[in-house]
């Protein structure tokens, strides 16, 4: 029943190596948010400047009219495309995340069961109640899990669908004013 230092240690080298696994798949994701971030805000600005010559150059006021019409379109499109791309990033990011709860959790659980187990070889008569009421609850509990998971995972999913829905009518209305 009792728990080696060697025990420890591997259970505490194995948990610091999921953190730092973790935080690098975080600092991966920040990085690739950064980059989306620059190279929008770089196009955004690159654009706005190529509109201000143009308009700079407009001879009367239709074409000024015409400028503005003809940029709307292709901002929101770009709009669209960069709301997709950190919709994608956050989606993939939140996957991780929840694989890497899920096995921690996977490993709490053995390892939980397991002492669980030790425990009841060497209790007193009587207590195998106690310990199957603990697994009983733990058992509840990873259902309870499964459920919520089950959930979110259909929120995600018609999350995404929403916004394939609107992308795709935000595509229809361009077809309908070209």
């Amino acid at each position: 029943m009792y728990v080696t230092p060697e025990q420890v240690t591997a259970n505490s080298k194995a948990s610091v190596e999921a953190m730092l696994a973790w935080a690098n798949s975080n600092f991966a994701a920040i990085e690739k948010l950064a980059a989306l971030n620059f190279n929008a805000t770089k196009a955004v600005f690159e654009d706005s400047m190529s509109h201000a010559k143009a308009l700079l150059n407009a001879k009367d006021v239709q074409e000024l009219v015409n400028l503005n019409v003809a940029a709307a379109q292709p901002s929101l499109e770009k709009a669209i495309a960069y709301s997709r791309s950190v919709y994608e990033l956050s989606t993939q990011q939140h996957g991780e995340l929840t694989r890497f709860f899920e096995s921690q959790a996977g490993e709490f659980n053995r390892s939980f069961v397991g002492l669980l187990d030790k425990y009841a070889k060497n209790a007193p008569a009587g207590s195998d109640v106690a310990v199957a009421a603990v697994k009983s609850a733990l058992a509840a509990a990873n259902s309870a899990y499964d459920s919520f998971s089950k959930v979110a995972k259909q929120a995600g999913e018609i999350a995404e669908a929403n916004i394939a829905a609107a992308t795709a009518s935000v595509g229809k209305e361009k077809k309908k004013a070209a």
